[in-house]
Order: C-alpha cells, then structure tokens, then sequence
C-alpha cells in the first residue's frame, strides 16, 4: 500500500485559488505528460495531469522500464551463480528461483515508486493532477472529469502505448504473456518451458531472464532478430546467449499457438518444413502500439495505419490546439523521446517556438549483458565510405582474450574470458572522425548518453578520445584504446 496516497480512491490535487485557465491540460500521466506539465509549470504556465490509472509516471514503473532493470539484475547474479557457485564467493545455487516470488517481490517495491512520483509531483513541482478518473474530451478546450468540466487552452494527448498483439491464433490461450501482464502475477503456475515471440529490444532480456531463471527457453521470430545492430556485435550477444542456453529460430513465421485452454506449444514454419516447439508459456515481444483510438474517436485525430498520431514540427496534430507527445507519435519509443517531446510540446503552448527533432541518439538493451550502440553500423560505414575506415576492436579476434574489464565484466574476464564483453569503434581514417560505437558488457550506456550528444554536436574524433581523461578501469575502454592509435598519420586497426 502506498503511504501518501490511496492509489484505490480517487484523488485530486488541483490549486482552487489559482482561477487561471489552464494552459494546457495533458491526457496521460507517464513519462510524457508528466514531464511536459513540470516544463510548463517551471515556465510560469498553469497546467492539470487527468490520468484515469492509479499513478504518476506511466508504463516505466508499472511495468516496462523499472522491472525490466530489476530482472536484468537478478539475470546477470543468477548467471553468476550457476557459473561459479560452489567456487570462491560464490555459494551454490541449490534451489529453483521462482517467477511468482520475482514478481512479487517487484510488487511490493512498486508502491515505493508510486509513492515518489506523488511526492514529487505535488510538493516539489508542484503539479495539479487527478488520478483515478476516466477523463471525457468534450472538445478541443474542454475535458470533463469527476463530475466537472475543465477550460483549457490546449490539451495534450499523452497516452503511451500498449503492447501490439500479433495476428496468430491462439492469443486467447492462459500462458500467453506479455511484459505488462507478467508483473501483475497472472500465471498461477511456475513457467518450465517459455517461448519468446519476437526479435527486438524486448526479446532479449526477457529471453534471458527466463533462461537465467532455469527456464527451457526458444526465440522465434519472423526475421532475423535485432536487425538494426551492427552484425559482429550482433554476433556476440546471440552467441553469448545461446551459450547460456537460448535457442533462436530466425526467419521463421509463428503460425499457431497451441492447447486447448492452456499454452501447449507453438507451431512454426522452418525452412525444411511446419514445427512444433512444445511448451507451457508463450511470452510476446512484438512491439507496442499507439493509443491512439479514443483521441480519434473523440476529436478526430489523424493517425497512419500503425495508430501513430501524426504531428507536425511542433507536435501539433490536425486539430487546433491539441497536441501529440511521447509514444502516441510514434518510433522511437524512448523514455527520452516522450520526455523531451512533452517539454517541446509545453514550450510551444507557451509561445516559444521549438521544432521537434529525435536527433541522434544511443540505443540500449540487456541481454545477459548491457548492451549500447551509437551511430553507423560497420555495414552502413563501409556502405557510405569504402574503404575509409579503421576499428578498434577488444577483444581483437579471438574470444579467450578477455576483454580489459571495470566492474561486473572483471569477474569473467578472470574466470571466463571469453564471456567478459565485446566493444568496437569504427572511425574514418581520412577524417578521424568517429563514426560508430558499439558495446557489450557492463556500465557504458551512462557514457554514450553524452557522447550522442557530442556527436549531434559536432565532431568526435579519435584524437578527442585520446585527449580525455579517463577514469580507470572504466567500462568502455575507447578513451585508453583510441590514445594507442591517435599518434597515428595514417590510422591503423586495433
């Protein structure tokens, strides 16, 4: 239970002795509109939050963002376990880890959580919102809610997404999850044999949570998986995974999802012909889709086939005075993006003109590792420039060298070398400039944050690498590893 709030009842904070009209009242309370009502508010605007869930924040800490980084955890500890329990620190692992006591262990962590973005929310920023009520858009400057009709000047549509559902028979089958349901504790039995639908960003720690778990785990996907990667890296997360147990089938349309009233398998097409790959739980990772429906419903909203709200520069949507943010606008959805566009979205309600742009930006996942990349792929660089191009690559070729290590990582790097990681900088030799940087391991995405934004900026070279100072060990070697080449007139790989 939560302590500052009744997340069971009703609950409305709004300021009655401020009788400003609202400047802008947000549909939604997650990251998007969350955000973009703190931006307002700082900016001197008068804003209210309607969010008809029980909490601030949205999806990230009820069921995306949050638990997905405790799992990764849990994943990276049990893999450590069951590699060297019984040797040095580590005690034997002498018992099955159950899913139900994860998830409830999260559950009741949740309510911290909730508790903290009220807090915030009201005494800090000093936010209006309601929590707990169904809002009605009646039009484009009025939304009734809690039996009262609220003026505003613009609202904001900051609806997130839900997890897209895959036309393939069956879905109706207890066993099939997806990652909202899974933290809600509704399997009533301990999952042995899980199969993953999808290939992107999802499907990778979830793949490896359950393995790590004890779980006879199977990806299937229609294409191959993680294709925005940069293939060598791929490589090595794929086979870092199947060493710990996952098994891939890549290219192959999942045709059926079997049983009667519970998951029995899934039926698959391969090259050599139909499949059946038995097991007691299917678990979707095929992306999420816009909520889109009831702004189109109420307003007219325009949307694309997908659901995807369509904006202009400054988010506004076909509507006058209605604006779009956060996953309702489409890819990426990014924590970054729905925070970033509520704060662009509030900055042109308040006549301060801001174009919306992604810009460049560094993506992340986990697997049994963090995984990190930024900027051009090895095939997009030889694609652009031929030739042009020199790697620094740890380890250099062959895996048994480990991998120079920081935290997490030195453990395997001493005990295991050919699990410590994998990293690669790809770099035009002509102009030294760096073109792409990609990460295996532990730690580094706090470093790529910035240096996405350096290179929107302006240029990252290697000689720039090679005049920072680092702090050593470090997770990502590019700063020690680029100094050894930038002597170099003519780069050489590493």
């Amino acid at each position: 239970m939560t302590k500052h709030y009744d997340r069971f009842q009703p609950t409305i904070c709004i300021n009655e002795d401020d009788h400003r009209e609202f400047d802008a009242i947000f549909i939604g309370g997650g990251a998007a509109g969350r955000f973009g009502s703190a931006y307002l508010r700082a900016m001197g605007g008068r804003q209210l939050i309607i969010e008809k869930g029980d909490h601030l924040g949205g999806q990230c800490c009820k069921n995306a963002c949050v638990p997905h980084h405790l799992f990764f955890d849990l994943t990276v500890q049990l893999d450590q376990l069951r590699r060297f329990g019984g040797t040095y620190v580590w005690p034997k692992l002498d018992f099955k880890p159950k899913l139900a006591d994860i998830i409830q262990m999260y559950l009741n962590g949740r309510e911290n959580l909730y508790d903290f973005m009220f807090e915030q929310s009201k005494e800090q920023l000093g936010i209006e919102f309601i929590l707990n009520h169904e809002p009605r858009i009646i039009d484009n400057h009025t939304v009734e809610v809690a039996g009262r009709a609220f003026k505003t000047k613009n609202i904001v549509l900051a609806l997130g997404s839900r997890p897209n559902r895959p036309d393939i028979p069956g879905l109706h089958l207890k066993g099939v999850i997806d990652h909202t349901s899974l933290v809600e504790g509704v399997l009533d039995y301990e999952p042995e044999r899980m199969v993953v639908i999808g290939g992107g960003h999802t499907m990778a720690p979830y793949a490896s949570f359950f393995c790590a778990l004890g779980m006879e785990t199977t990806v299937v996907n229609r294409s191959p998986v993680l294709k925005k990667m940069d293939l060598e890296t791929k490589a090595y997360v794929l086979d870092m995974m199947r060493e710990r147990g996952v098994k891939f089938y890549e290219n192959c349309p999942p045709l059926a999802i079997l049983g009667e009233d519970r998951v029995t398998g899934v039926k698959i097409r391969t090259p050599e012909g139909e499949k059946v790959i038995p097991c007691d739980t299917v678990f979707l990772a095929t992306g999420m889709r816009p909520n889109s429906d009831y702004p189109r419903q109420a307003l007219g909203i325009e949307v694309d086939a997908k659901g995807t709200v369509i904006v202009d520069e400054y988010l506004r949507t076909n509507v006058p005075n209605v604006y779009a943010v956060g996953d309702l606008i489409g890819a990426p959805m990014e924590m970054f993006k729905a925070r970033r566009s509520g704060m662009v979205a509030s900055r042109n309600i308040l006549g301060v003109p801001t174009r919306w742009q992604v810009g460049m930006f560094a993506e992340q996942f986990h697997s049994f590792y963090e995984v990190t990349y930024l900027g051009l792929t090895e095939e997009k660089a030889r694609e652009m420039y031929g030739d042009d191009l020199m790697f620094i690559r740890m380890p250099p070729g062959d895996r048994s060298i480990a991998l120079p290590a920081a935290e997490r990582s030195i453990t395997y790097s001493f005990l295991a070398p050919e699990l410590s990681g994998f990293q690669k900088a790809i770099i035009q030799k002509s102009t030294r400039k760096v073109l792409g940087l990609h990460h295996v391991g532990f730690g580094a995405k706090e470093g790529f944050q910035y240096l996405s934004w350096i290179m929107q900026n302006g240029e990252l070279t290697i000689d720039d690498f090679a005049e920072m100072n680092e702090l050593f060990l470090n997770p990502s070697h590019f700063i020690q590893l680029a100094r050894l080449r930038a002597g170099q007139r003519e780069l050489v790989n590493l």
